[in-house]
């Protein structure tokens, strides 16, 4: 057992590392009656081409199968394990991003019957022709749910009009046709190839014992070697947007935008963390509440309280967005691509830089209060090489210059606009 300290931040963490190559976390929490535990795999729905241990040719498999075997996983030979969960008391879920799929729990009792079926039935998934075959019929409703949802149909024709080849701007769920290819081999090859524990990580947040939980994950881990590294390929992206502009007309009574710029920077670890944090202050210098921006466009009635920002990196993809809702979203384009060409005229304002880079960094410390949201976090970090506590690091390290440099870098093409219009 290993231990990481975070002094500033009173945070420690307990790392165990299994003969297979898993890692398992134990971050305590001492007082908490809710413990919060996830079983991750280094794996989304953006790993579509890749060349597994032991292998030499590329397999390409349909879209979507990510978030297809996350559904798959839950139900087993014996029944339903969500209804095994609730059973035992618990919470429990999981859901697919662009590049990780996590089962989770959270519990007040019970935790050891509950951390083993988590470990337990991820590593042991039901797979026929049949249910197979029936999960495409549940998976392709739920596409069509969100083919009809303007949050989500605008952020992904964002994501169609900043990226050209890159699969982050197909959709997690993929598509009706495409999930109509999907076998119970193909299912079967991705679990093996990205279902490994060597491709995976416990995290365990709350008020546990360190050395009791990780006895458990020696007891039931069942591979006991690494197969080796997994070749995950991408397209050529280049640096340049898709497209300006995209429209969609769905039954909404305001018209939704969002604006974005696709990061070409492709960090990873320490500098992921920095550019990411940067980002983000600088979003909020340019367009948070207490920016004259923001209270210009809200004045005139362009934008309400929805309005918001975010900044994502990904080490193969990264991007910043922002929208809301707004009766004239081409005039917010043309206010706010205004405004950042301005920004690019003179020099970010250090007062403003200090003052919101200390309210980031509050914020930052507020989540540590939450064992979901410190897992949340943790866990795509891990994966992209970065401890999320490290977070105070770059707090304490960042200057206005890091911020000077990254603002000149990210922002110096226009941004795509994605909009959703009311129905004609």
């Amino acid at each position: 057992m290993k231990i990481t300290e975070f002094g500033r931040i009173r945070e420690k963490v307990y790392i165990h590392e299994h003969s297979s190559g898993l890692k398992a976390f134990v971050i305590p929490k001492k007082g908490y009656n809710r413990i919060y535990s996830t079983f991750a795999a280094n794996y989304g729905s953006i790993n579509n081409t890749f060349v597994a241990p032991d292998e030499d040719e590329a397999t390409r498999v349909p879209d979507g199968i990510a978030h297809f075997l996350e559904h798959k996983l839950f139900e087993q030979e014996d029944g339903s394990v969500m209804d095994k969960f609730s059973r035992l008391g618990a919470d429990s879920n999981a859901y697919t991003s662009f590049t990780q799929t996590v089962y989770l729990f959270s519990c007040t009792d019970s935790f050891d019957e509950n951390f083993r079926l988590l470990i337990d039935f991820v590593q042991n998934p039901y797979l026929t022709d049949e249910n197979v075959e029936k999960e495409k019929g549940i998976i392709g409703q739920e596409i069509k749910m969100y083919d009809d949802n303007a949050d989500w149909r605008v952020f992904f024709n964002l994501l169609n009009a900043m990226y050209v080849n890159h699969p982050v701007s197909t959709d997690i769920a993929g598509t009706v046709e495409s999930i109509s290819e999907i076998t119970k081999e193909m299912l079967y090859k991705c679990y093996n190839t990205f279902y490994h524990p060597s491709n995976m990580i416990i995290v365990t947040v709350g008020d546990v014992d360190p050395g009791a939980v990780f006895d458990m994950v020696e007891q039931g881990i069942k591979a006991k070697s690494n197969p080796g590294s997994i070749k995950k390929i991408f397209p050529d992206e280049p640096a340049h947007h898709n497209m300006n502009y995209i429209e969609k007309r769905l039954a909404v009574a305001m018209p939704q935008f969002n604006m974005g710029i696709k990061d070409n920077s492709c960090v990873t670890g320490y500098d992921l963390l920095k550019r990411k944090a940067a980002l983000e202050i600088i979003l909020s210098m340019l367009m948070g509440r207490s920016s004259a921006l923001y209270n210009k466009l809200y004045n005139e009635g362009l934008i309400n309280q929805g309005f918001g920002s975010e900044a994502t990196l990904e080490g193969s993809f990264g991007y910043t967005v922002w929208g809301g809702q707004s009766k004239d979203p081409k005039k917010v384009y043309e206010i706010i691509t205004d405004a950042i060409g301005q920004a690019h005229k003179n020099e970010l304002d250090k007062k403003s830089f200090e003052r919101i880079k200390k309210a980031h960094e509050g914020r930052f410390i507020g989540n540590l209060n939450s064992p979901e949201n410190i897992s949340h976090e943790f866990i795509p970090l891990y994966f992209k090489g970065a401890y999320f506590f490290e977070l105070t690091r770059v707090y304490e390290e960042l200057t206005i210059d890091d911020a000077e440099k990254i603002f000149r870098d990210h922002f110096s093409k226009e941004p795509a606009l994605s909009v959703v219009l009311p129905m004609k």
